[in-house]
This record gives structure tokens, sequence and C-alpha cells, in this order.
């Protein structure tokens, strides 16, 4: 499973944007003078989510496509700064390309440069849909989607279900609340915190593992997507029901607290200050873990008997904790440049991804589907389909649209990555927090 994520950077000069638009519009390639043939460009990143959709172009060329006298050819561009080369290309109102790359926490920046599409939503997962809307209007066809899950020993958290004296003894302990083992499908973040603590050798000596969990708490953009679930699942969020700025609420301070309570109660590794996916992936499969919440994308590795003979066949996957279990979404798409010369032809490249056998065949070539009859239909693809299906329909939300949005991640890793390890006030973070969220909203 891909984890489906890419850095945007800072702002290009216009001197900057002049020569990569230029660079761009050289390397782009041409349909042959005289052709009956509509040839269509497209951007795209280097990957695996390329090379899915490479199997779906090569398919559409030699189809459908071919039919209707249009040909696909995708620009690769490179790995790490795709959109803010792309986005060089947008600000010209450039008509060189007539398939943009977006994505839903990009979507409000790139929308004034695409064109509304119409497609039949009703195939979608909702969130995936309404994660690529502006203003109430569809900027891209969902594909990839990208998700947190749960992953937990099956076997350690048996043996723990097992031991209810031990385990009110510890969580007394360590938080100071006589609480009973429960299955990780019904954690609340409070059983989330004392199942941490009886897998911690400081509070239980004959624990298999160094630490409950490992905190995803570096200074990190994706980070930040990670603690949102923790927010959304206390009913906070971003916004206010006004769409006034909330990052200061009593269900951010509950958010920021689980984190710093989990980091000096010590049932998480001190290395969670510097940890991401690869510090969470690499504590799981070492058995220094016994659980975690971690990308979907790690669930393959995870289960591959090569690459962690420790924990294959042993992860068992669960939804976010809380009283409500609420998992960040976002959805990698294609949209169409609203300045492209072959509008018409794009849209027909847009409506053939749009169909359910398209997504059987990108599910068949590394692909994640946004459709939950693919994922359902295709379970022996990935045995992960049907837990990503059930947290999509049940438990999924999508971060506001709005134009900053990925600066707002970043802003909150940076206000309140302190805190989350218990090295800054929480009520100070959250403070400033708010009043750099009012700056980007309303800028």
């Amino acid at each position: 499973m891909t984890f489906a994520l890419r850095a945007v950077k800072p702002a290009i000069a216009v001197g900057a944007v002049t020569a990569i638009a230029l660079i761009l519009s050289g390397c782009a390639p041409v349909a042959s003078e005289g052709s009956d043939t509509t040839t269509l460009k497209m951007v795209f990143e280097p990957g695996p989510e390329a090379d899915a959709m490479s199997v779906l172009v090569d398919a559409f060329n030699a189809g459908a496509g071919k039919d209707d006298g249009i040909s696909v050819e995708i620009t690769q561009l490179s790995r790490t700064d795709t959109y803010a080369k792309e986005a060089a290309v947008m600000s010209t109102k450039s008509s060189d390309y007539d398939l943009y790359r977006t994505a839903s926490y990009l979507v409000a920046q790139h929308a004034p440069y695409l064109e509304p599409i119409d497609i039949d939503e009703s195939q979608y997962f909702t969130t995936a849909v309404d994660s690529l809307k502006v203003d109430d209007k569809l900027y891209g066809v969902p594909l990839d989607v990208s998700n947190h899950f749960l992953y937990y020993r099956i076997d350690l958290i048996d043996t723990m279900l097992a031991d209810e004296a031990g385990f009110e003894a510890i969580s007394l302990e360590a938080f100071g609340t006589a609480l009973q083992p429960k299955s990780p499908d019904d954690w609340t973040w409070e059983d989330y915190l004392a199942s941490a603590a009886y897998f911690t050798k400081k509070y239980n000596a004959d624990s298999p593992t160094e630490y409950g969990t490992i905190l995803q708490a570096k200074n990190l953009v994706y980070n930040a997507m990670v603690w949102d679930d923790v927010l959304w699942s206390f009913g906070g969020g971003w916004l206010d029901s006004d769409g006034k700025p909330d990052l200061n609420s009593d269900a951010a301070k509950k958010a920021v607290a689980v984190y710093s309570d989990a980091y000096t109660a010590g049932v998480v590794s001190a290395d969670s200050s510097q940890a991401e996916y690869p510090e969470t992936q690499a504590a799981l499969t070492s058995g220094n873990a016994a659980f975690a919440i971690q990308w979907g994308a790690a669930f393959a590795g995870l289960n591959d008997p090569d690459q962690s003979p420790l924990t294959a066949g042993k992860i068992g996957v669960a939804p976010i904790p809380g009283d409500i279990h609420q998992t960040h979404v976002h959805t990698l798409s294609v949209g169409i440049n609203k300045y492209g010369e072959n509008k018409d032809a794009a849209k027909k490249f847009i409506e053939y991804l749009a169909m359910a056998d398209t997504m059987t065949t990108y599910v068949g070539a590394g692909g994640i589907a946004a459709m939950p009859t693919v994922l359902d239909a295709n379970a022996e693809v990935n045995p992960l389909f049907p837990y990503l299906s059930r947290d999509m329909t049940e438990n999924s939300f999508a971060e506001p649209n709005v134009p900053r949005a990925f600066d707002i991640y970043t802003m909150i890793a940076d206000k309140l990555s302190a805190a989350w390890v218990g090295e800054a006030d929480i009520d100070d973070s959250v403070d400033a927090a708010d009043d750099a969220l009012a700056d980007l909203i309303n800028k």
C-alpha cells in the first residue's frame, strides 16, 4: 500500500517560475504534425502510483483512447518536488499540460487552475470525494486513499486480555485509574495509555516489549496528520462550526495531553520525539513495541515474512482509539487543466479513470481504489482492503479544504511537537497554534 504523501516546497520566485515553466514546456511531448490523435500530457511523480497509472494509460491508449483518437502520455517529475514544479507551471496559466496531479491537501490551492469535473460520486467513499471538493465543486477524480490504523500484536494482546488483575494494578500505578483490559477494537485513549503501560518494562517486568507503543511525535508535517486523528476523536477540529479557528479547544488540549501523558509516563520510547513512519515501523517489526498508530502503507511490510519475520501473521488491525474512532484521510487525484486546449479529450480520460473496471485494474497494478465495491471485491489482492473499506466508510474525516492546508499541517507540528513530548505547556502551545491558524486562514 502506498504512503501517498509528498512534500510541497515554499513559493518560487517569479524568475524561477518562468524558468521552470520553460523547462517543462520544452520537455513536454508533442503530437506528430498532421496526426489525427489528440495527445494528452499528464504530470505525475515517479513511484508506485505512477507505475500503476502507467498500466491504465497503456490500456486506455490501446482501447478506448484509440477508438476516440486520444493518447495519454505521462511526464514524471521529481519524486520530492513534483508539486512545486507543477505549481510553477500552473501559475503561468500554461496550456502545456492537460492533466495535473493533485491531492486533497492541495486541491484548494490548485482549484483556480483546475476544471470542475462531473462523475458518479456514489461509487466512491464519501470522505474521498469530499476531500477533493472546494466550494462544493469536485476538482479531481479520487484515486489512492491514505489513512491510519492501530496495528497490534495479536499474540501479545491475547496475553494481556487474560491478565485482568495484572492489567488493573498496572493501569492504576501508571495513570491512577484501575481499568480492565479490552480488545483494541474497543479502546478509548485511556485504554490505549493503560495498555501501553502494561507492555512497558518500567511497569511490567515481564513485558515482552520494552515499551507499549511509539508516537510519531517528530516536528514533521505528516505527523500532524496522525495527531489530527486524536483531535477529531475528541470531537475537535481545526475550525469550529462557524468556521473560526479552534485549535485551543478543550478537545485540542485533551489530544495533546494523550501524547504528553504517554511520553512523560514513559510508556513510549524517548525516541518518539524524533519518530515518524520508519521509526514506527522499526519499533513494531523489532518487537520493541506491542502496538502503534501507523499509516495503511505499513501493513504489507509488517505482514511480510521476509521483511518482518517476528510480526508476519501476527498483526491485528483496529480503528484509531477514542470515544469516537476517527482517521485522517487524504486522497491522491488527477484533475483537468483549466487552461488546457484539450479539455473535452481530458474529460474522456477522467471518465475512464472513474470506471469500476478501470479501478479494478489499478488495484491489481498496485494502486488503492477509493471505491468500496472494488476494495471489497479484491480482498485477496491485499488483506488490508476490508479494514480500509470499514474505516473509510465508518470512521474517516478529511481536514478542511483551505488554500493553506499544507502550511497548516506544518504549523501544527511546529507549534505542538514540543508539547506532545512534555517539553512545552499545553495551554500555551495550543494558544500559539490557534493564533497561527487564524493568520493562515485569513491570508
